[in-house]
């Protein structure tokens, strides 16, 4: 049997810092720092206006007094309802990390973060087309505008929205790490 012997080639190591002068390092950047994944700053502010688009598409609908008598506007009560725990929660994740400085970056918990971004912004974005479908139906093939809240279902149904397109971004970039690790 010929088996060959492994050769050792010596690298190089780098020069030695020295303190003051210009031989101060530079911050590392890593690619898993990329702004919108969990713990950054664009993370956040993400989240942040995940719950304030769904907490507006909440108060909108619930406000109105004929809500109950239609099931997609029910539904939507209730997406955006989980939206803004969800989005509530992570907030205060992505908040409590960026003022101790941790990184988010465990496989574990960007998994959960994948997982729950994309069945919140699923369930957001049904609710936002069952919603605007049923009040294009009352207000353009009904006609039936006079007598119902067609400007408030269409602010909640278009708030609905903001907030499924402002998940969007949070889910896929989670999940983009996630897959790439």
């Amino acid at each position: 049997m010929n088996i060959g012997q492994g050769a050792v080639h010596p690298v190089e190591a780098p020069p030695m810092q020295t303190e003051g002068g210009g031989n101060v390092p530079l911050p590392r950047v890593r690619m898993m720092d990329i702004q919108g994944t969990p713990g950054t700053v664009g993370g956040l502010v993400l989240r942040v206006f995940q719950l304030l688009f769904a907490v507006v598409a909440l108060s909108v609908m619930a406000t109105t007094s004929d809500f109950p008598s239609v099931t997609a506007f029910c539904y939507l009560v209730a997406a955006a309802g989980l939206q803004s725990l969800w989005s509530l929660a992570l907030a205060l994740v992505d908040a409590y990390a960026l003022l101790v400085g941790r990184r988010l970056q465990n496989p574990r918990i960007v998994s959960l973060f994948a997982i729950g971004d994309g069945v919140t912004s699923t369930l957001t974005f049904a609710a936002a087309c069952a919603s605007a479908g049923i009040t294009v139906l009352i207000g353009n093939d009904l006609g039936a505008c006079g007598k119902n809240s067609c400007t408030e279902f269409e602010t909640a149904a278009a708030m609905a929205f903001l907030s499924w397109f402002t998940a969007l971004p949070s889910f896929l970039l989670n999940f983009w790490s996630l897959a790439s690790r």
